[in-house]
């Protein structure tokens, strides 16, 4: 006996989501894995992340879009609510794990599984986001967290997808780890685990070095009502409209949400 037959896996496509795959069949006896990636503002980038789950070995590769409710539901009551976190910190990777947790309860429930699982490690917050989460929306379900247990380093994780097929996303040239929505651009891994080095500007996809910014400033006019954002200069927009960035932002802040690609930025 396995332990879950089938599993719905909360999935990024990066090293440690796409080994849960193979992993939790071979090692665990799971008998089927269905991967849930949330749109969240990605839009295309998702299609070839849904790709590989199933080239990983997925029987079902799912991604839905979640980006209205994300905006509604959970930016706005952050906005509202000037949450951050050490009073610096944007809610933007952690504000999305509760309704990723909700996704997966839900695939879980459509879908028959009798357990979901996550791609967190034993050190950080993301995985008492998850795990909580869950277990509020639907306490009999099991959580699977093999990358919480499976103790390989990073080399023997890669090692290991690579014995099922499955190329590493990171490269000497690119080695960081990303997670990106609608509110921001959380970027670690690679030299950024070293507080002493300074990012080069490689890791930056939102925001211009200041070098290459325009001599001039623009102003932004942001109409808010009851700490909602309704207007952008003027003009009124739909919440997810007001939070896309647009071929003028040109990498510049977003207009309503923290667009810093940094380790650690404020709401603008």
């Amino acid at each position: 006996m396995g332990r879950a037959n089938k599993v719905v896996l909360a999935y990024s496509g990066g090293v440690d989501t796409s080994v849960c795959i193979p992993y939790l069949k071979h090692e665990w006896g799971v008998q089927e894995v269905i991967t849930l990636a949330a749109d969240l503002g990605q839009g295309d980038e998702l299609e070839p992340v849904r790709e590989k789950a199933l080239k990983s070995g997925a029987e079902v590769s799912l991604v839905i879009d979640a980006t209205e409710e994300f905006v509604r539901d959970y930016a706005f009551p952050a906005i509202q609510a000037n949450a951050l976190y050490e009073n610096q910190y944007p809610l933007s990777t952690a504000l999305a794990r509760p309704l990723i947790a909700k996704l997966l309860v839900e695939a879980a429930e459509k879908y028959g599984a009798d357990a979901v699982a996550h791609g967190c490690t034993g050190k950080g917050n993301d995985q008492v986001r998850f795990d909580v989460s869950i277990a509020a929306l639907n306490p009999d379900i099991k959580v699977l967290t093999p990358a919480r247990e499976w103790g390989m380093s990073r080399e023997e994780t890669i090692a290991y997808g690579e014995r099922f097929g499955i190329p590493s996303p990171v490269k000497k040239s690119s080695p960081y780890s990303i997670d990106k929505n609608l509110l921001g651009r959380a970027i670690e891994a690679g030299p950024l685990e070293d507080p002493w080095t300074e990012p080069t500007e490689d890791v930056y996809t939102m925001t211009r070095a200041i070098a290459a910014a325009p001599d001039q400033p623009e102003y932004v006019e942001i109409g808010f009502e009851q700490g909602i954002p309704v207007t952008l200069n003027g003009e009124s927009l739909a919440p997810v409209a007001l939070g896309q960035p647009t071929e003028r932002d040109c990498g510049s802040t977003q207009r309503w949400a923290n667009r810093h690609d940094r380790k650690s930025s404020g709401w603008d």
